[in-house]
């Protein structure tokens, strides 16, 4: 028979970092992370983009792809404190490259906590 405080314990987690009970095991859900590099081979490393949104990464590559696509620079802009802009001759001589990681939700909680800091 399980606790009150047992219960509460694993609703807590539940909300808190997304966990799951299974077959008496707590269980983490996984997070992918997504990673965006864009390197010159001269001037290095342009732009370095992580996003754990699906949405968002698709947005952002399919901006990228564009400006590719149509021989116009690379711009985005958020609206708030980050903004990029590209031009297009040196946007082509980049190296674009793709990269998705598998974490657990409490990593992804602990890298939030040090970002707000």
């Amino acid at each position: 028979m399980k606790t009150l405080l047992y219960q509460k314990l694993n609703g807590y987690l539940n909300k808190k970092f997304g966990l799951l009970k299974k077959n008496n095991y707590i269980c983490k859900h996984m997070a992918t992370i997504k990673n965006i590099l864009v390197i010159h081979p001269k001037y290095g490393q342009l732009i370095s983009e992580t996003f754990l949104d699906e949405t968002q990464h698709k947005m952002f590559l399919k901006i990228l792809h564009t400006a590719i696509a149509h021989g116009n620079d690379f711009n985005t802009y958020n609206g708030k404190d980050f903004f990029i802009h590209v031009p297009n001759g040196m946007l082509k001589e980049c190296l674009i490259l793709g990269q998705t990681q598998e974490v657990s939700m409490s990593d992804v909680v602990v890298a939030k906590s040090k970002l707000e800091m």
